[in-house]
């Protein structure tokens, strides 16, 4: 029986495309299938971690969490992502023509080619649907955006094959958006600021890492 092939993404950096934001902007996902052998284990942590006087963890989310509880998330992911894939790709925002950013336009095609790049080279008739959850957008025409982007390189790629699902659900209520964050985390620190730390952890599980404008050598600001 084909299986579900589920991806999770995140986005790294903001929109302030000027000196006084951030360098890049990041977008990642872990791609996998049932059976979640993670959920268990993170369960157990976030209750380790109440009992051991961590009371106000909510959920996970790596720019906020304690040091220590990154250790454990990412041994968590270190010994559940054997099936599990993780693909990247890095905005440098000063590469970015002005045109691109017209409108809703990026993301609409940081979303293209992001969707592209991870669903390169999979052989997708092997799976019965592909299900793609983001965190929840809250304004209305970014959501749009993200979807026309999506759906630009979907119903190309994808109709003839399989079917495919769009959601957008609040991170707090699922533990591979969670780990996604983490991900996307690792990947934007090691871009923005050197950090290699993290990144160190989780590299063997990156499928892709693509700096959409490398060969780009024109700065705008």
């Amino acid at each position: 029986m084909k299986k579900d092939l589920y991806l999770f993404i995140d986005e790294g950096g903001d929109f302030n495309f000027s000196n006084t934001g951030t360098k890049h902007f990041t977008l990642s996902c872990i791609s996998k299938t049932r059976p979640f052998e993670a959920y268990k284990v993170l369960y157990e942590l976030k209750y380790d971690l109440m009992e051991s006087g961590l009371i106000e963890l909510e959920y996970f989310h790596a720019s906020e969490d304690r040091q220590i509880v990154r250790d454990q998330i990412f041994k968590i992911i270190d010994k559940n992502f054997r099936d599990s894939k993780i693909n990247s790709i890095i905005v440098q925002k000063n590469r970015a023509h002005p045109k691109v950013l017209e409108d809703e336009r990026f993301y609409t095609d940081m979303f293209s080619c992001f969707i592209e790049n991870s669903l390169k080279d999979l052989n997708i008739s092997q799976y019965r649907k592909l299900i793609i959850i983001t965190d929840r957008i809250p304004i209305k025409r970014k959501r749009n955006a993200v979807e026309k982007g999506l759906k630009l390189v979907l119903s190309e790629k994808l109709t003839k094959f399989i079917e495919y699902t769009i959601l957008h659900h609040d991170s707090k209520s699922n533990f591979d958006l969670q780990l996604a964050d983490y991900c996307n985390w690792a990947i934007y620190r090691k871009w923005e600021r050197g950090d290699l730390r993290s990144y160190d952890l989780i590299k063997k599980f990156i499928k892709s890492e693509i700096d959409i404008f490398e060969t780009d050598t024109k700065l705008y600001y």
